[in-house]
């Protein structure tokens, strides 16, 4: 059975832009999917563990620093339990808003929680990180109130979709489809409303793929 995993990354409910285009991605999922599991995941809701020293440390002990003591191998089984999570799906829905020209911190905690060695990634010498996810698609959702592509650097840079795409790439996922939605520029309330409409023909495009 096909399973999506709809991370949601905003703490704004229904008002959140990026929240609002990415349910339009549901139903057509659902109609190009019928016996598919789709599965919502709030970031802000859910109960993550710090990123902290045991977790670092039970990462670099991957690469040659001492071994995990107990405290850090239970670290360590947790984030693998985080990761399974994350891997029991094939495909992925994200719903971003940029928050200061990057990801919200929230997601950017579950990305640190993920990135461990042996489970996300590998390690070549010769060939360098290698992604261990196999055979997954993404759809990120992006929103932003002041930022626009083509503006000037004054009004922000982007930082939020660079960063979720190339972090996607590295752990395998090479299939990902971009939807933004930016309110500046739309001067008028009808311009923003079809900007919103077509981002949600976007999104249901995506889902259909």
């Amino acid at each position: 059975m096909t399973k999506l995993l709809y991370i949601k990354c905003s703490p704004r409910g229904d008002r959140s832009k990026s929240t609002q285009i990415a349910e339009a991605f549901l139903p057509a999922y659902k109609e190009k999917h019928p016996d598919a599991e789709i599965e919502e995941f709030d970031l802000f809701k859910a109960s993550l563990p710090e990123y902290d020293g045991d977790g670092v440390a039970a990462k670099m002990s991957f690469f040659g620093e001492p071994a995990m003591d107990g405290k850090q191998q239970t670290v360590y089984d947790e984030l693998v339990r985080i990761f399974n999570h994350f891997n029991s799906a094939d495909d992925y829905l994200f719903s971003v808003p940029m928050w200061n020209f990057g990801v919200p911190w929230k997601l950017k905690l579950y990305i640190d929680l993920l990135t461990m060695p042996s489970t996300l990634f590998g390690f070549d010498p010769a060939l360098g990180y290698i992604g261990l996810l196999k055979n997954k698609r993404a759809t990120a959702v992006y929103s932003a109130a002041i930022y626009s592509t083509g503006a000037p650097k004054q009004f922000g840079v982007d930082h939020v979709s660079t960063h979720l795409t190339d972090w996607l790439n590295f752990a395998g996922v090479d299939d990902v489809v971009t939807v933004w939605y930016q309110r500046y520029k739309l001067i008028s309330d009808d311009e923003a409303s079809v900007a919103l409409d077509k981002a949600r023909e976007e999104v249901k495009a995506a889902a259909r793929r």
